[in-house]
């Protein structure tokens, strides 16, 4: 399995990078980069996250110059700089309460699933764990914000796993949220 970490949002409700920002002492994007090392994380971002990264060894770097297209479009130059037979692991930059144990139930629960993640009293959370089955179909996704699109496809399996893991929930879209 790989980790794809999508980190080319605009930021537009907090008006500059937010995941330069310092969440706890650290950048928020060193949160998903941590959490996801043990699975040789791809990181999609934008050009002022990829200048952050630039030279970095514990990841792999894709530059989204066309962020506005959404979710969807980093998703799928993510999926497509992975080898293609394996699941993927989808985590989102702004999510610093996501640690690497909440990715390995995901990753534990998805035998026999196209579509894992974490879920509390009906919300859908991530990390999101996709089969190479559910990967196949990424491309085809319309843009914007849409892997609920898998959750729920006619043709895929899903697993919710009910977890209390503030993490799986917990994201940072303003700056309150930051200072929280």
């Amino acid at each position: 399995m790989r980790a794809v970490i999508l980190a080319a949002g605009t930021a537009s409700r907090i008006g500059r990078q937010k995941l330069l920002m310092h969440y706890r002492g650290r950048p928020l994007i060193e949160y998903a980069i941590a959490a996801a090392a043990r699975w040789r994380p791809v990181v999609v971002c934008g050009p002022e996250v990829f200048r952050y990264l630039a030279g970095r060894r514990d990841v792999s770097l894709l530059r989204n110059d066309e962020p506005e297209l959404g979710m969807s479009h980093s998703l799928s130059l993510g999926n497509r700089a992975v080898e293609e037979h394996g699941a993927i692991a989808v985590l989102l930059g702004d999510k610093p309460r996501v640690r690497e144990r909440l990715i390995e139930t995901m990753l534990n629960a998805s035998r026999g699933a196209d579509v894992v993640y974490p879920q509390r009293d009906g919300e859908p959370g991530h990390p999101v764990v996709l089969s190479a089955r559910a990967r196949r179909l990424i491309d085809r996704l319309p843009p914007g914000d849409t892997v609920r699109l898998l959750r729920e496809h006619a043709e895929l399996v899903a697993r919710a796993v009910e977890t209390p893991d503030e993490g799986a929930f917990f994201d940072v879209d303003t700056i309150e949220a930051l200072e929280a």
